[in-house]
């Protein structure tokens, strides 16, 4: 009897163990929120530095780009800690001009974990985060509707009140699966869960089209956006004219057998 009762306890601490070393895995693995680092196996993109901004990134080649190599966005010292950023206010995009001057990665993807830091400087700043160069998480301060700050844009409700606000650092973790087609046609809605500044904001969420036009990204100009191909993009950002930075950009490449972002 004595015996049984050890066993039973052994059972139950190994249970415990492995439940405890299972909640330590999954907060590793959702991992998010400012400051946040590079985990093994993804690949940093912006670092705030001009020289990873020229090696690793350039202008889309879209029909409004009125920009010209080397990038006009420019380094500033961190507002608000250590460090530089990169600024994207290009003269290009003068009037919130979007597209004459937005950068992306010169690496694409299909299926990813991406995090994505962004400052912005004053009231009423905009610039975005286009994930496979189509589908915008919004970066708008002021705007809370289904057109702003963090939603995926006009398919999702705004976070807003996860949002750390103007002259503070915040925080995109998003984990994307690319939209899958058989025999050239789709059949699977692309999907993405994402963590504003460590709150989970959206999970699974489907997305149905490219929103904004031919000048907004791959595939916009395409049955006014439904045409989605199945074409890897990168990480795109957006310029409009404000004084909205960037710094600690890093991309995981993920290989998403099932229709699930959630992390």
């Amino acid at each position: 009897m004595k015996k049984l009762i050890i066993k039973k306890h052994s059972k139950k601490g190994i249970l415990r163990l492995v439940a405890f070393f299972l909640v330590v895995a999954n907060c590793a693995l959702a991992q998010t929120g400012v400051g946040v680092k590079a985990p093994k196996g993804a690949v940093v993109y912006m670092d705030g530095t001009r020289k990873m901004l020229d090696e690793k990134w350039t202008y889309w080649d879209g029909p409004r780009l009125s920009a010209t190599l080397p990038i006009k966005w420019f380094i500033v010292d961190n507002p608000a800690g250590k460090g530089t950023a990169v600024n994207t206010n290009d003269p290009a995009a003068a009037g919130g001009k979007y597209g004459a001057a937005d950068i992306v990665t010169k690496d694409t993807f299909r299926d990813f974990r991406a995090h994505v830091e962004f400052y912005i400087s004053k009231p009423g700043g905009n610039s975005g985060v286009y994930l496979q160069n189509r589908y915008e998480i919004q970066v708008l301060d002021g705007d809370s509707t289904s057109h702003g700050l963090g939603a995926v844009i006009n398919e999702s409700k705004s976070p807003y009140y996860a949002y750390n606000g103007v002259g503070k650092w915040n925080a995109y973790d998003i984990v994307f699966r690319a939209a899958r087609f058989k025999d050239g046609k789709l059949v699977e809605k692309p999907l993405v869960t994402m963590y504003f500044n460590g709150k989970k904001v959206h999970v699974n969420q489907a997305i149905s089209q490219v929103w904004g036009g031919p000048n907004s990204g791959i595939d916009g100009g395409n049955d006014g956006g439904k045409g989605i191909t199945d074409t890897p993009g990168g990480l795109k950002l957006q310029a409009e004219g404000h004084d909205v930075l960037y710094r600690n950009i890093w991309i995981k490449r993920l290989d998403l057998k099932e229709a699930n972002t959630d992390f």
